[in-house]
């Protein structure tokens, strides 16, 4: 069975390339590359892009100056730390350890029993000295009890103040805060005419018989002058702290039975452990390096080091071991302040904890 083929004008156009229709063959048109009007009003065009990209600069130039703008800010107050406050304290610290060249020449040259060369020769004497010793001791002693009784006073008024208020709690944080606005000096006069051989303790005691102890000039009225000018800050520090405990926390434990004590104890002191670090941290740094309440009431001998270094530098013209104390100071303070910057730390991550879900 044969198929028969068609041929005549169907296949001439064929072989022309026609259709066998007659119609022209599709003309392969070549896409612009140029985006079209309606191509650019899209969201996702390439002028959006190019708008989106634009933005993006121009919002890190935005920052950058911003950036600059902070920077030159704080530029002048870091300058002046550095300048008036890092520079000394390096040229000092060298000087300690024994470089008396540049800035220390003056003081090397006028200075006596001053070690050149780099070792820590200062400090051995220093350290190896009866004399400096005792007197290290009464610092660390005078530090110790002033700080126990100023923490403890604070929270006594503070929790006063927070459980019964009224006209005790009120008088209590006005005579704890009152201090605040009395001048170190006359502070110090003041517990000087209180505890010395006439003064108030002991005429009053005299009017009953009583033989009342002398302690002015001796260590103890350095510590009753030390809590009178640390307590105020302690108990706007903690008295604060307790009153922003929730009045929810206390009713459900007196609800549970607890009594007064365990309250106290278990939630308003723990409430307040990060104050109370502050307060004890602050107190241990300023009795450490105070002059005048030490150099007013204290005792010729022993003496604390605040009074020290200013009568090595002073009356003694021995400016190296001066500064050698400072540094031994600044070294005890330093050691006070890693409790206050755990504590931070603690409280920041746990806020932190609490932001994040």
């Amino acid at each position: 069975m044969t198929r028969a083929v068609h041929d005549g004008p169907a296949l001439d156009r064929e072989a022309r390339g026609d259709t066998a229709a007659g119609l022209p063959p599709a003309v392969a048109t070549v896409e612009d590359p140029r985006p079209t009007a309606a191509a650019r009003r899209r969201p996702g065009g390439p002028t959006a892009a190019r708008r989106l990209l634009g933005a993006r600069t121009a919002q890190q130039r935005t920052e950058r100056r911003r950036s600059a703008l902070g920077i030159a800010l704080v530029a002048a107050p870091v300058l002046v730390v550095v300048l008036f406050v890092g520079v000394p304290v390096v040229n000092a610290a060298l000087f300690s350890l024994g470089f008396t060249g540049g800035l220390n020449q003056a003081l090397a040259d006028i200075g006596g029993d001053t070690v050149d060369g780099f070792s820590f020769a200062v400090y051995g004497t220093l350290l190896s000295t009866p004399t400096f010793l005792r007197d290290l001791g009464a610092t660390i002693g005078v530090t110790l009890a002033s700080t126990g009784l100023t923490v403890g006073l604070a929270v006594v008024v503070a929790v006063v103040l927070r459980l019964r208020g009224g006209f005790l709690g009120s008088a209590l944080s006005v005579l704890a805060v009152v201090p605040i606005f009395v001048p170190v000096v006359i502070a110090s006069w003041s517990v000087l005419t209180f505890t010395d051989a006439q003064g108030f303790l002991r005429s009053a005691a005299a009017q009953v018989g009583i033989d009342f102890p002398v302690w002015g000039y001796t260590l103890v009225a350095v510590v009753f002058g030390s809590v009178w000018t640390s307590l105020p800050f302690a108990v706007l520090m903690i008295a604060g702290a307790l009153q922003g405990t929730p009045d929810a926390l206390i009713e459900a434990a007196r609800d549970a039975g607890a009594s007064t004590w365990r309250v106290v104890w278990q939630v308003l002191l723990p409430m307040a452990a990060t104050p109370i670090v502050i307060a004890t941290t602050f107190t241990v740094i300023g009795v450490l390096g105070s002059f005048t309440v030490p150099y007013f009431t204290g005792p010729n001998a022993p003496t604390m080091l605040g009074v020290d270094i200013s009568k090595y530098f002073q009356a003694y013209n021995r400016p190296q071991q001066s500064t050698a104390m400072a540094f031994i100071v600044f070294a005890f303070a330093a050691a006070a302040s890693v409790l206050y910057l755990r504590s931070t730390v603690r409280s920041n991550a746990r806020e932190l904890g609490k932001g994040q879900p």
